[in-house]
């Protein structure tokens, strides 16, 4: 019964790391439709969300059924429950990705407005923390997921600072006025896309040591 439990549960990893896949796939196109005006990339993503959403409710149905049938304690256990987190919060980056792809299509259909380096340094460091809370997850690493929670702290302080900048720039320049607030809409959704990350980080913690990090409360902190 353990092995067929053990073997259930990888199979659990797997089809999470196919969302994980298709998820960071859909942020890199978005942030490309963005800086490369790229009207069909981001209509590939909104077509691709779809997809997403069919597999996080298949997922979960199959997490029930491990439950159910295995009925998993202690370790195990955590494992299907974080695995169910992280199902949830990918789909939510996948609906934030689609919600980038919506600001690069209305952007690309109006003045060319120059998209700032900050916004590009921030898509990176987003992109990193999501390629690195999924790696933590395949290797249970609590390292690499506290190090995602650190990065979390600079994202929020990019953000706020970028909030800033694009005042400076609607003050200086109001016609603009639309466009820079659609900018502004990336970098939300960027610094919402890294708070999924960092939930995802939390559930490893969860999953591999059991310990519960929210708030900025981390017992080995």
């Amino acid at each position: 019964m353990r092995a067929h439990l053990q073997r259930d549960l990888i199979t659990l990893k797997k089809m999470l790391l196919q969302i994980g896949s298709l998820v960071e796939e859909a942020t890199e196109k978005a942030l490309r439709a963005l800086f490369e005006r790229r009207v069909d990339l981001a209509h590939e993503v909104q077509v691709g969300d779809l997809r997403i959403d069919e597999l996080e409710v298949n997922f979960e149905e199959e997490c029930l059924k491990v439950l159910a049938l295995h009925q998993p304690v202690a370790g195990d256990l955590r494992h299907v429950v974080a695995f169910l987190k992280v199902n949830n919060d990918l789909e939510r980056v996948g609906d934030l990705a689609q919600n980038l792809a919506e600001r690069a299509e209305f952007l690309s259909a109006r003045p060319v407005l120059e998209i700032p380096i900050q916004i590009q340094r921030l898509g990176d460091r987003v992109r990193r923390m999501l390629h690195e809370c999924l790696n933590a997850v395949v290797n249970a690493d609590t390292t690499v997921a506290r190090q995602v929670l650190d990065d979390d702290e600079i994202v929020d302080r990019e953000h706020e600072a970028f909030y800033r900048f694009v005042q400076e720039n609607i003050q200086a320049d109001p016609h603009l006025a639309e466009e820079w607030l659609q900018v502004l809409s990336v970098s939300r959704y960027l610094e919402r896309i890294a708070d999924q990350a960092t939930n995802i980080a939390e559930d490893v913690v969860f999953m591999a040591e059991g310990a519960v990090i929210r708030h900025g409360f981390d017992p080995e902190g």
